[in-house]
């Protein structure tokens, strides 16, 4: 962040790496350098975002989101694509240990270059398995459970498998998005619903529409 000058923008994909990057600014210096001269130099070039949580913390550390309407990486690709020219600078796509490859790859394909750099670590609560259990120990098994990344499938779902025993065929399993769908599937789970867009809105009317189908 302190070198803009390499770069010919940023690349967003996940709330976790802003929220890296906010942690970093909170030493008085970075922040001082980020308010002074940083930010305004960023700001000449596009701060390219998958969606809208990711788009309202970049404007929370004072940058001009992009693409917040594409939704998943495959769509913010496309949209990178559509805007870069082959061999410009790269962009930088500050990112999780556990990213998918379609986004680099895809600009890849295309000329465009991509820097990315690790920024924060995906692992499971220590309190993840206890919760779950006293979840279903008071409310029993749930009409519908949602994902809303890889990891929860990869962390959540040996659990939640266990504490359903027979009964999970009765549960309604939905995902926040293309991605988290095609690890469900992947892990042998019926996926009932996919959320239009990453928002609370549309992951709640493909919910209520599952739930529906199933008193019919």
């Amino acid at each position: 962040l302190s070198h803009p000058e390499c770069y010919g923008g940023l690349v967003f994909t996940s709330p976790r790496a802003l929220e890296a990057i906010k942690i970093c600014l909170k030493e008085n210096s970075k922040n001082e350098a980020w308010l002074k001269s940083l930010k305004q130099r960023w700001n000449t070039k596009p701060a390219y975002v998958v969606g809208k949580a990711t788009a309202s913390l970049v404007e929370e550390i004072g940058l001009i989101p992009q693409g917040d309407k594409s939704g998943n990486a495959e769509k913010l690709a496309e949209y990178i694509c559509s805007r870069e020219k082959p061999s410009s600078s790269a962009l930088l796509f500050p990112c999780g240990a556990l990213k998918r490859e379609v986004l680099p790859t895809a600009l890849r394909e295309k000329g465009i270059p991509l820097e990315s750099l690790t920024v924060y670590q995906t692992t499971q609560h220590t309190d993840l398995q206890e919760s779950l259990s006293r979840y279903f120990s008071q409310q029993g098994v749930p009409a519908s459970v949602v994902f809303f990344s890889p990891s929860g499938v990869k962390f959540c779902l040996q659990h939640i498998q266990k504490l359903s025993g027979d009964f999970i065929n009765h549960i309604k399993f939905a995902a926040i998005g293309p991605t988290t769908a095609e690890a469900m599937e992947a892990a042998g789970i019926p996926v009932r619903c996919t959320a239009e867009s990453p928002t609370p809105q549309d992951l709640a009317a493909g919910i209520q529409r599952a739930l529906r189908l199933q008193n019919c």
